[in-house]
């Protein structure tokens, strides 16, 4: 079979990051895959070793389009050419094809009730297709989450010791030494992180994702060294601005540290699967939708009071002060939260068997 998947990049490449996953997972299963995307540039730094069975494409407005696939992914409703839809209803005459929409990951329950529904279209270049609507989500009754074969070997075999001092942030073995990930946007909780890390009982090494934590660390820094001094300079603080990471090595980054602050859809799939203590910073949105939408995963999730009090500060839910950071090292979110789901069809699969069933037809 061939598959289509759409994407339009819209800011900090989440997007794109999900669908290269995605791609390489049906990749990985035999299946020829096109991707079409407006901005592909990111992909030199987050996939630089190419996959044999993707076809990276350029979506632009003058595409001659070939023949649409088996199936067709539109990724988090990013509208489809309709010259292209054209093309997928003219070869679903005679050969069936399947459209979804590709949906944000959510835990709020919406999304077990609209999760494969159809919407059948009746007028417009796509007459006679139906668009099915695929919610990714922690419960059995949506999409699942992505999740490629062989991970949780992966992550047994992979030596922390030898990926820090290829990366030149261990020098020598460094005792009792703690590791934590930065990937974030603005918070403005932030100097407070950096004065709890500068102050607090034991050494702690900070690693930077590269772009908007970097500028935000670096800004942060600035803000404190005019009240503390040189935060960055205190003997507990020692910190690493990373380059751009590819998703190889962002799984690396994340299970190098003992303590994992992420960002976006995909970082939190990757902060559930490396089973750490993390603390997830959610995409700010203008009307507050993004409360909710944090809160629900708190509740999926069965948060403790600690991961609770941190993501609401971390995400500017609270005024508080920021609770205090000990309490994190040995919270257990990730740890429950990836014993439950990995006893959930993986994404991908479930997608392809959606695909397989003789019920899903667009007409």
């Amino acid at each position: 079979m061939v598959w289509d998947v759409f994407c339009k990049v819209i800011d900090n490449y989440g997007d794109l990051g999900v669908c290269w996953r995605l791609c390489t997972n049906l990749a990985a299963q035999g299946t020829q895959v096109r991707l079409w995307v407006d901005d592909a540039s990111a992909l030199a730094w987050m996939a630089p070793e190419a996959h044999e069975q993707i076809d990276v494409r350029v979506w632009a407005t003058s595409t001659v389009w070939p023949e649409p696939g088996d199936v067709v992914i539109e990724a988090f409703g990013c509208d489809l050419s309709l010259e292209f839809v054209a093309r997928m209803a003219k070869r679903h005459r005679t050969h069936r094809v399947t459209w979804i929409n590709l949906e944000y990951l959510t835990a709020e329950p919406y999304a077990e009730h609209c999760h494969g529904l159809p919407s059948p279209v009746f007028q417009g270049p796509g007459m006679g297709l139906t668009k099915h609507f695929f919610y990714p989500g922690f419960t059995p009754r949506t999409g699942g989450l992505l999740r490629e074969p062989g991970l949780a070997a992966r992550q047994i075999q992979f030596d922390r010791d030898a990926w820090l001092t290829k990366t030149g942030v261990m020098t020598s073995p460094a005792q009792h030494m703690r590791y934590v990930s930065l990937f974030c946007y603005e918070p403005s909780v932030l100097p407070a992180l950096l004065a709890q890390l500068a102050h607090g009982p034991a050494r702690t090494h900070l690693l930077v994702t590269a772009g908007r934590a970097t500028e935000a660390v670096k800004a942060a820094i600035h803000t404190q060294n005019t009240f503390l001094g040189n935060i960055d300079k205190h003997e507990q603080l020692s910190i690493s601005y990373l380059p751009t990471l590819s998703q190889l090595d962002f799984d690396h980054l994340l299970w190098a540290c003992d303590l994992n602050f992420v960002r976006g859809e995909d970082s939190l799939v990757r902060a559930i699967w490396a089973g750490k203590p993390f603390v997830w910073h959610i995409y700010p949105q203008d009307d507050d939708a993004h409360h909710v939408k944090l809160h629900a995963l708190l509740d999926t999730l069965d948060a403790s009071p600690t991961a609770r009090a941190w993501h609401r500060t971390w995400n500017g839910l609270s005024d508080g002060a920021l609770p205090a950071l000990e309490a994190l090292w040995q919270d257990s979110l990730a740890l429950v939260g990836r014993a439950h789901l990995q006893q959930q069809t993986d994404l991908c699969a479930q997608l392809q068997a959606f695909v397989a069933k003789p019920t899903v037809k667009a007409s």
